[in-house]
């Protein structure tokens, strides 16, 4: 159960539209790094999760990812506000403008459509777990690129704010790591191939 907040996580302000930005970053709207595939990846892993804990932990970084998508929305709506035709061809984005105008669409800064490939379950904590750490890193380093290719203050503020969340996402996600693993070795779980041998 979820209670909606009518506001974004983060204020999302551009100093003026800039269709060429939009289409880069909205990689992170549907990309395989991007905040759709988190969302959904760490909302689904929650079931395979050994522990209260790690369960709400996937719950409350997967809510949040949600929320960073809205914001990557309301972002690339806000730099391509009273965009033409002639701008997004410009921009060398006109496939957007042709199928889907200042509509949003689940892609990647190439115009690949988001895949179900992108995100993975195991069914394994370690593995899952693992594995959400990495996503986490790749999500940091597409804002860090990002952040190098606009100058637009308000712009680069919004996406540090999302680099931010991507460094705690990735703290919390190791701290949970640590817990499954003493939790697995105190049932006596097998784990790695291996019975544990700690009492």
């Amino acid at each position: 159960m979820w209670i909606y907040e009518k506001k974004l996580e983060h204020p999302v302000r551009v100093t003026c539209p800039d269709v060429k930005f939009a289409k880069m970053v909205i990689t992170q709207y549907g990309g395989p790094d991007g905040e759709l595939g988190a969302s959904l990846r760490y909302l689904n892993q929650r079931y395979s999760m050994p522990t209260d804990k790690a369960k709400a932990i996937l719950t409350d970084i997967g809510t949040e990812e949600l929320a960073h998508m809205e914001m990557i929305a309301a972002l690339v709506y806000k730099l391509v506000d009273g965009a033409t035709c002639e701008d997004f061809k410009a921009a060398g984005w006109e496939g957007q403008y042709v199928q889907h105008n200042h509509g949003l669409f689940w892609t990647d800064a190439n115009g690949v459509p988001w895949c179900a490939s992108y995100i993975a379950c195991l069914g394994d904590p370690i593995a899952d777990l693992t594995e959400n750490m990495a996503a986490e890193q790749k999500a940091r380093v597409t804002y860090e690129h990002l952040i190098a290719c606009t100058e637009d203050p308000c712009v680069k503020d919004t996406l540090r704010f999302l680099w931010q969340r991507e460094v705690v996402h990735f703290q919390r996600f190791g701290e949970t790591l640590n817990d499954v693993q003493e939790w697995m070795c105190k049932s006596k779980h097998a784990w790695n191939g291996h019975k544990c041998g700690c009492e």
